[in-house]
């Protein structure tokens, strides 16, 4: 089974270094395939030619939706629109 694969802007991370899941980007994504965030769910966070597997945290501190990446296993993939499914 894919993962769900969510954009998100990696130059949008908070003190603890997890990335906002708060962008139009995101947003998009998350309406475009019916997803609902819940803490501890597994997504592909992708920008540009990147990606990296996430784990959702909803930031109390925030009051919005985080991703907790691994920094060092943010890998290029070729092309995001070619990955992407209807």
């Amino acid at each position: 089974m894919n993962k769900l694969r969510v954009f998100a802007d990696f130059h949008n991370a908070d003190v603890k270094g997890r990335v906002r899941l708060s962008c139009a980007g995101t947003i998009a994504d998350l309406e475009r395939q019916g997803i609902v965030l819940r803490d501890g769910q597994s997504l592909i966070i992708y920008s540009e030619e990147l990606e990296v597997e996430g784990i959702v945290h909803y930031s109390e501190e925030e009051k919005l939706w985080t991703a907790i990446i691994d920094w060092n296993a943010i890998r290029e993939i070729d092309s995001v629109v070619s990955q992407i499914t209807p």
